[in-house]
């Protein structure tokens, strides 16, 4: 008996192994029920919402459906329907449609419940509250790079951090959600391993280095046809970087996305003026390639001597990076905090400096951000939930922040080689 329990395990074995590394081509393919269903915030994050799904092309027109959320079932006697932006594309999986549809016009600090389909094959009904037209306590998250494991490793991560924050206003990606930009399939992962998450907590991306390929061999690197057709974001960035630079004003945050990849000097005088003109009392800045960079033979000068001398004048409070593969937080430089991080299995060798008050190598991350009045406070946490890094920002009134380490006392994640230096 017990022979014949471990020769049937381990035939289950070379199953099991395929399962981890990826699911069959065709589970990502579209078909005429909605996927991929995605929300993100408009530019005031208290007056609406967008959401973007996709179909097969035997869906011409797309619908979503909204209504204030009700105790029961009623409320869908009062939704609105709104006709859908339906957008051909297509990837090596074959030609989709995209549908999106932007809710404006909505109540802060009101819950509403939708659902999208084209008539007969509807989504569930989803529910988002918006946001608060005055200042209040939230949270959300901020992932690094998750481009590699992204089904059977990221997917735990994501899931864990909503453990923590459930109640998350939105989730910030720094770039590099996949790794191959010209693979549907990554991005049906991708999209898999949040599920349904997705569709009840907006998404905040930014493009890696990894969502640009070539469409021929010696063409120029373009932003993946995935991208522009699977997001709904605001168009109040530089043109040329349209969805993949914006900003976003939630609660008492103004959230500034930069596309380091393309138009850096562009971008740089856009930034000024928003900065210029900015009513928050909090800005965090993510885009992908750090301005302190956390791994070895890595260092994005040009790009540190464009934009930190304007992060520096208007006392940016926290910029949130990727690309590294190696976790590593600054002390306050000059006025702001600088975060690397990275979400994924995909891992580099730490660069000795002293500019990071804690770093991390071969290890899976999420941080949760917590902004209550004059008061932020910065969470890494592991895939298990461990704290393994904090600290605390203070407002003071024409000063720089306070900056207070919350570090636990445990040691820092290293390489045996490094740990033994």
């Amino acid at each position: 008996m017990l022979l014949r329990l471990v020769l049937c395990v381990l035939a289950l074995l070379p199953a099991a192994a395929a399962f981890q590394a990826a699911q069959p081509v065709e589970t990502y393919r579209p078909s005429q029920y909605p996927d991929r269903i995605i929300l993100n915030w408009t530019e005031d994050a208290s007056a609406g919402f967008a959401v973007t799904w996709r179909t097969s092309t035997a869906v011409s027109h797309g619908f979503a459906e909204i209504a204030q959320a009700g105790e029961n079932a009623e409320f869908a006697k009062s939704a609105k329907r709104v006709t859908a932006a339906t957008e051909a594309y297509s990837t090596d999986l074959g030609p989709a449609h995209a549908h999106s549809v932007t809710f404006t016009g909505l109540q802060p600090s009101t819950a509403y419940s939708y659902r999208v389909g084209d008539g007969a094959n509807w989504s569930p009904w989803n529910t988002l509250k918006t946001a608060s037209q005055r200042p209040e306590p939230f949270t959300f998250v901020y992932f690094g790079d998750a481009q590699s494991g992204i089904l059977p490793y990221w997917s735990r991560l994501v899931r864990q951090a909503y453990a923590h924050a459930p109640n998350a206003r939105f989730l910030l990606h720094a770039g590099d959600l996949i790794n191959r930009s010209t693979l549907d399939q990554e991005w049906g992962e991708w999209h898999a391993g949040a599920g349904w998450i997705n569709q009840v907590i907006p998404s905040v991306p930014t493009p890696g280095n990894h969502e640009y390929g070539r469409l021929a061999e010696n063409g120029p690197r373009v932003l993946t046809s995935n991208w522009r057709p699977q997001f709904t974001l605001p168009l109040n960035g530089v043109a040329g970087a349209e969805e993949s630079n914006y900003f976003i004003d939630i609660h008492d945050l103004r959230v500034i996305v930069l596309n380091s990849n393309v138009l850096h000097k562009e971008q740089a005088v856009w930034l000024e003026k928003v900065l210029a003109s900015n009513p928050k009392a909090w800005t965090i800045i993510t885009f992908h390639h750090p301005v302190y960079s956390t791994a070895v033979r890595r260092d994005n000068k040009e790009l540190r001597e464009l934009w930190q001398p304007i992060f520096d004048r208007y006392r940016v409070d926290l910029v949130l990076n990727g690309h590294d593969h190696v976790y590593g937080r600054t002390r306050l430089v000059t006025g702001t905090v600088y975060a690397v991080s990275s979400a994924g299995t995909k891992f580099y060798e730490r660069k000795p400096t002293a500019v990071f008050d804690r770093i991390a190598e071969d290890t899976q991350l999420f941080q949760v951000i917590r902004i209550d009045g004059n008061r932020l406070v910065y969470e890494a946490r592991t895939v298990s939930g461990a704290l393994y890094d904090s600290f605390e920002l203070t407002k003071r009134r024409g000063r720089p922040n306070r900056h207070t380490n919350r570090i636990p006392a445990t040691p820092q994640r290293l390489r045996p080689a490094a740990a033994a230096r």
